[in-house]
Order: structure tokens, then C-alpha cells, then sequence
């Protein structure tokens, strides 16, 4: 079995940085086209309470409504910097498998555990996701969480099929994965599609559910933006961040216990950029010029 590697202190800091040069294009964009997001997961709550990465954090995400992620997906047909960076959800890349976008940085490799034998296009990557409305109606709801569960089963069920190890589920997983991936995708998007135009009292992001998020949240939630620190530079959050961080994390000013202070990337191989943190930061700066100019 392939090896999880390990990141020295420096080889880390590389891929933030690299993680770093995607939100700033992320950003970018959105500021250009009138496009809210917000970071979210560890790296809101890095903002919050570390003003950058949390130290040992190897991943950066972000989150949209719905909405707000068609037109990101619009406006990267125009504007994102195709040189360096590719915009990857299953219009894009007819191999992707997952729920949700992400934004890759070209000349780079990063291959999960897992996920090797995969077509998908690889590189170092931050993940986009989008959150959609919730129905209100419990019997609705809960037809559409499952719905939702199956797909998303579906989609997995190439890693699946070779890295379960119960029998029984692996023989399912082999079958869920000749279903045509296209199929799937356009499923999942015409069912959140159904449901986009409601006021739902709440919102998921059903690709990636987490235990604490199962049941949604507010879309109060989404309604307002604020600038937070991040590596000394101004990105999106929602304003309520700390509804957002206490339902996802509880005490999320806390520092979790020293052996859960790990990365969650779990890459068997990596092949990096290097990158002048200086030279982000006059991008940033430029970037945010054009912005007030234009």
C-alpha cells in the first residue's frame, strides 16, 4: 500500500502558500463579478482564531450558495488566469467525481490514497463548495437527503469498489461505478436545481456533509459578508461566524489536544511549486487595485 507522506515545516508552508495563490484568485474573481463567498471549514476558523492557516493545516476551503457558485463557474470561463490555475466540477472535467468544484493549480501533482487509478485532472487544489437550499417539508427533506446519500455513494463507488474492504459492499461499489459518472452529475444538479428557486429555512452542502452540519443551517447565515485576516490579507466570510464555527467546531477557540493537530490531504505524492510570499502579497495588492479602479 502506497505511503502517506509527511511534509517537512518548509514543504507545508510551500503548499499553503500554493493553496494561498488560489484564494487570491478566487477572490479576484469574485470581487471583479459582484460574487459572494466565504472560506469556510478550518480555514474561517483559521482566520478567526490563528489571522492565517491554522500551523499545521494543509487543505484551504471555500463555500458558496447555489447561486453564487453558478456565477463563480460562469465567471471562470472569462476571467480565471488559465495558465496557472483550472477550474475543475464535472462540466470541466469529464472524469471529476465529486459534488462539489475545485480549484487546481496546474504544474503541481496531488494524488490522494485512494484515488490513483482516477482520470481525473490532478494537481494541488483548494475545494469549492456550494452550498444548496434544504427543503422545509420534513417528508421532502428527507427524500431528498437520500437521494442526495446515493449519488453521492455513487460517485465514490470508483474509490470504493478498491479501497473497501468489506466484501459485500465492495461487490456494490464495483456495480455503482459502471453507472455513467455524466448521468450522475446531471441527476444530482437537476434535483438541487428543483429546489433553488424556494426561501428554505435551511441550507446543506449534501456532497460533503460533516456529523455537525446534518441537518443544515441557517440560510440567515449566508445573507451577510465580512473582510477577515487571513495571511495578512482581507478575504470573504460570512458575518456570522461564529454561529457558522460554534455548530461546526463548538468551542472552536479551543486548540484541539496535540495528537489531533494534523493535516487531513492524506497525499501519497506530491510535486510542488515553489512560491515568493512577497510576491503574493503584490499580486493581492494589485489585484485589489484594479478592483477599486475598475
Amino acid at each position: 500500500m502506497n505511503e502517506i507522506i509527511n511534509l517537512s515545516e518548509k514543504e507545508l508552508r510551500n503548499l499553503q502558500l500554493i493553496e494561498l495563490e488560489m484564494l487570491i484568485e478566487v477572490d479576484r474573481i469574485c470581487r471583479k463579478n459582484n460574487i459572494k463567498y466565504s472560506l469556510d471549514g478550518g480555514t474561517l476558523l483559521g482566520a478567526i482564531r490563528h489571522k492565517g492557516f491554522i500551523p499545521w493545516d494543509d487543505d484551504l476551503d471555500v463555500m458558496f450558495t447555489h447561486v453564487e457558485y453558478e456565477k463563480f463557474y460562469k465567471a471562470c470561463k472569462e476571467d480565471l488566469d488559465s495558465s496557472r490555475f483550472f477550474f475543475q466540477d464535472f462540466r470541466t472535467d469529464d472524469n471529476y467525481r465529486w459534488g462539489y468544484g475545485k480549484l487546481r493549480r496546474l504544474n503541481t501533482e496531488y494524488i490522494k490514497r485512494g484515488q490513483e487509478k482516477l482520470k481525473q485532472k490532478r494537481g494541488v487544489c483548494i475545494d469549492i463548495f456550494d452550498y444548496q437550499n434544504l427543503p422545509d417539508e420534513k417528508k421532502t427533506r428527507s427524500r431528498y437527503k437520500k437521494k442526495m446519500f446515493l449519488l453521492r455513494k455513487i460517485m465514490y463507488a470508483s474509490v470504493g469498489k478498491d479501497e473497501e474492504k468489506n466484501l459485500l459492499f465492495k461487490a456494490i461499489y464495483s456495480l455503482l461505478s459502471c453507472i455513467p459518472i455524466k448521468w450522475v452529475q446531471e441527476t444530482r444538479l437537476k434535483e438541487v436545481n428543483k429546489y433553488n428557486e424556494i426561501n428554505s429555512r435551511k441550507m446543506s452542502c449534501e456532497m460533503f456533509p460533516t456529523p455537525s452540519k446534518k441537518d443544515g443551517v441557517d440560510r440567515k447565515i449566508f445573507e451577510n459578508y465580512i473582510d477577515v485576516e487571513f495571511e495578512k490579507m482581507q478575504f470573504m466570510a460570512v458575518k456570522d461566524y461564529d454561529v457558522y464555527l460554534k455548530i461546526s467546531y463548538g468551542d472552536y477557540m479551543q486548540l484541539p489536544p496535540l495528537e489531533k493537530r494534523k493535516g487531513v490531504m492524506n497525499a501519497i505524492k506530491y510535486s510542488l511549486l515553489p512560491m515568493d510570499e512577497e510576491k503574493l502579497k503584490m499580486e493581492y495588492e494589485e489585484n485589489r487595485k484594479e478592483n477599486r479602479n475598475g
